[in-house]
């Protein structure tokens, strides 16, 4: 484990875990664990060296999000939605003067970044905008009715998709950092909801401005194909199985439990762990192999291909469904102490929070899009391709 995981996995144990059950039970935001992940210089962790950070790999990124996803699942989402934002400004933004310099404030600061790339009236599409920047000399503004910014309240920045002007198609996005001293944050719902409740997912209309310069220069397309779609996956993926994995530790801590009140007899519900844990195992398997795709794929041409592409969102649905698999499992196995709310078994905050995986980028949309993509990409590249 490397001293950056360690470090997370310390807070997870100390901080996160310890608040998790009032960030639930309030839906707010996890202000200790954050606190903390600041103190620790691990929100700039992934920031090159060059520009005061610790030019962290995506393997460790996840490594902290599976440690604090362990602890709270709000919490190590909110950390990954965070560091999808940074990976983009570092992998697209050191051309630029001004995102170097954010790069810079992202490490002494140690700043929050959130995302606005759900818009109403495109029916979830992130690849379609509505709202246009529009622009005035070296200034853009950006007027967007946001479905979803996830802890928007509480970000020191947003990257929010735009069409690129008011007469660009839907589908020719720019992406822009909005800083918090631009932005009017108005929301437009509530949010009192089954699972995640710390994330603070509300929808807003935000309206912003800044300068030219603060738009990444490559299209949104490119971004998104290269950097926003593989690491989010990635990062939500290691957050899901952070909480697959504290739940089959409490269904093993349940059957130790029952094995030491009978010697010799096998409880139960051991089988039903054996099968539990050898999907957890297949779908740890299935997160590192996506770490090594994505840091093997150097080039923009591999990153853009369909077959990683699809490779990329196989990894979220099959991710998705089975942490939702390996906390019932462990439900199977805890009975009654796992169902109920108290105790040191219980699972229904992790079943909740898992719950969620599905629907961040929904399963069926994400299937129909390899669906698309299978059509007219002819790359086959066999069992070990």
């Amino acid at each position: 484990m490397s001293d950056l995981v360690q470090r997370a996995a310390a807070i997870a144990a100390e901080v996160a875990g310890a608040c998790a059950h009032a960030v639930d039970r309030d839906a707010r935001f996890p202000h200790e664990s954050f606190a903390a992940l600041k103190s620790a210089r691990l929100l700039g962790a992934m920031v090159p060296r060059d520009f005061g950070g610790e030019q962290a790999g995506l393997a460790d990124i996840a490594g902290a999000c599976h440690a604090l996803g362990r602890a709270c699942g709000s919490t190590g989402l909110i950390y990954a939605m965070h560091q999808i934002q940074v990976a983009c400004i570092v992998r697209h933004g050191q051309g630029s003067a001004w995102h170097r310099g954010l790069l810079e404030r992202l490490a002494a600061e140690q700043l929050l970044l959130g995302s606005a790339t759900t818009e109403a009236g495109v029916g979830g599409d992130v690849r379609r905008s509505v709202c246009a920047l529009g622009t005035d000399g070296a200034r853009f503004a950006i007027d967007k009715q946001a479905s979803v910014i996830s802890y928007g309240a509480d970000a020191d920045g947003i990257l929010a998709t735009a069409r690129r002007a008011a007469d660009a198609p839907p589908s020719d996005q720019v992406i822009t950092v909005v800083m918090k001293d631009d932005a009017r944050l108005v929301p437009s719902d509530g949010w009192d909801t089954l699972g995640m409740r710390g994330t603070c997912s509300v929808g807003y209309r935000l309206v912003g401005s800044g300068g030219l310069d603060q738009i990444l220069p490559q299209p949104y397309a490119e971004i998104s194909a290269q950097t926003m779609l593989p690491v989010t996956h990635i990062l939500w993926s290691a957050v899901w199985l952070g909480i697959a994995t504290e739940a089959v530790a409490r269904a093993r801590a349940f059957i130790r439990a029952a094995a030491r009140k009978t010697p010799g007899t096998m409880p139960p519900g051991a089988v039903r762990l054996a099968e539990t844990v050898a999907g957890l195992h297949q779908t740890r398997a299935g997160v590192a192999d996506a770490i090594r795709q994505f840091e093997a794929a150097a080039d923009a041409d591999r990153l853009s291909s369909l077959s990683f592409a699809v490779a990329m969102n196989a990894l979220k649905v099959n991710s998705a469904t089975a942490a939702v698999r390996a906390v019932e499992g462990a439900l199977l196995v805890c009975g009654l102490a796992g169902y109920r709310n108290d105790g040191p078994f219980s699972l229904g905050r992790l079943l909740r929070d898992a719950h969620s995986a599905a629907l961040m980028i929904n399963n069926d949309r994400i299937l129909a899009n390899s669906a698309g993509l299978l059509l007219v990409d002819k790359e086959d590249t066999g069992l070990f391709g």
